[in-house]
């Protein structure tokens, strides 16, 4: 499928993964030849293998290894992609190591011939959006992703880097097969008619509307341009709540296979949109009221405190720069585009988890027809709000008011 394959690359299984950990020195101080290993094949995402390995004599001693593909693992073998992605993520997550350990999972080794990682098992953490749709809280979340963030952002931007590294950087990841993905996903294909498409046929009069509304969809070909043409930063990619594992004192961000020199606000926005997802969703999620409204406020008050964590923790970034070149009123212009820039990407981040392929198990999971239905509508009413008025926000409470003003539009009158 790709000419470029390792003559010795074969996708992994469950009966073959524990001789492949063998044949790794790496792993010799973690697992020993006398091992009995047990493995199961967790991949519950759209393009890759994962695999996590034990040994059955003590649970405790484990490892994940996350194997590319060379097709997208939803579609099958008819979409190609380079596995080469495993290499990006490889080196995202060696940059995310150096700039915020406590927010990255350890890596044992990576495979360039198997496109394979081997790394820490976070199995004292559950994937955030399994705890969300539950209505777990996470009190720190808030504090660490906000760090995370500033840290992985700034210290890759054009602030912090000389001139040379930053070209380079940027030129090392390119990325341009999941670029088009998310292109296409997220920018282009929800917005016209499309096979590919797989909202719930009680949400098409809404859908409807929203494709043939021009003004949006200048919006969204805004939003588009900058993430096609704006390499601010080394973003994540895929900074969704599927990519965060938590537990009450501790946050993990995985899957920078989608990894590239990006806008700032695209890794922002992905949280963002994802809380406002969770917070749609809860609206028929939880039945009791009191609970609704409290849940509710947790999400909002994430939303408000991740922002302000994220202007704290880049203030080093600023101390760093010339105060000549770049005064203090360009330093809140750059803050302010990089919020503006966030509203209008998880406007866009959250259209397409309810209209386009690969939705969120937030809303798609919701059993009764006419529940999931109000939820997705009220999750693309509050991104059309957040789209639409996002230039005339200036402040993150700004966006939370927008957002909790919206309600859904179904059932329809």
């Amino acid at each position: 499928m790709f000419g470029d394959l390792s003559p010795i690359y074969r996708p992994l299984t469950v009966e073959t993964v524990g001789a492949y950990i063998r044949t790794r020195p790496e792993l010799t101080t973690l697992f020993d030849n006398s091992d009995d290993l047990e493995a199961v094949e967790v991949g519950d995402g759209n393009l890759n293998l994962v695999f996590k390995i034990w040994a059955k004599v003590n649970p405790e001693r484990t490892i994940v290894l996350k194997q590319a593909l060379p097709y997208v693992r939803l579609v099958g073998d008819s979409w190609p992609l380079p596995p080469d992605r495993a290499r990006i993520e490889a080196q995202a997550l060696e940059i995310h190591a150096r700039l915020v350990p406590q927010h990255t999972p350890r890596v044992y080794f990576y495979d360039a011939d198997m496109y394979l990682t081997a790394m820490q098992n976070l199995n004292q953490h559950i994937i955030m959006r399994k705890g969300m749709t539950e209505g777990i809280k996470y009190p720190r979340f808030a504090e660490h992703i906000g760090l995370f963030m500033a840290r992985t952002l700034g210290n890759t931007s054009d602030l912090v880097l000389d001139y040379r590294t930053k070209k380079f950087e940027v030129a090392r990841f390119i990325n341009p097969e999941l670029c088009k993905i998310t292109e296409d996903l997220v920018f282009t294909e929800p917005y016209r008619p499309t096979e590919r498409n797989l909202f719930h046929k009680e949400l098409e009069p809404q859908v409807l509307a929203l494709q043939a509304d021009e003004a949006l969809r200048v919006e969204v070909a805004a939003m588009k341009e900058k993430f096609m043409t704006q390499a601010q930063a080394l973003v994540h990619g895929d900074l969704h709540t599927g990519s965060i594992m938590v537990n009450q004192t501790d946050t993990f961000v995985i899957d920078p296979e989608f990894a590239f020199y990006g806008p700032m606000g695209f890794d922002v926005g992905a949280v963002i949109a994802n809380l406002l997802l969770s917070y749609a969703s809860h609206e028929v999620r939880s039945a009791d009221p009191v609970k609704r409204a409290d849940f509710r406020k947790y999400l909002t008050d994430t939303i408000i405190q991740l922002w302000h964590v994220f202007v704290r923790e880049f203030q080093p970034v600023w101390e760093q720069v010339d105060a000549i070149n770049m005064p203090k009123g360009y330093q809140q212009n750059y803050m302010l585009n990089v919020l503006q820039d966030a509203v209008g990407m998880a406007a866009c981040k959250m259209m397409r988890r309810v209209i386009g392929l690969a939705g969120v198990e937030d809303i798609r999971g919701i059993e009764n027809v006419d529940e999931r239905a109000i939820a997705g509508s009220l999750a693309l009413n509050i991104a059309q709000v957040l789209l639409m008025n996002r230039k005339q926000i200036t402040t993150i409470e700004e966006v939370v008011e927008a957002a909790t003003g919206a309600k859904p539009t179904y059932p329809w009158k």
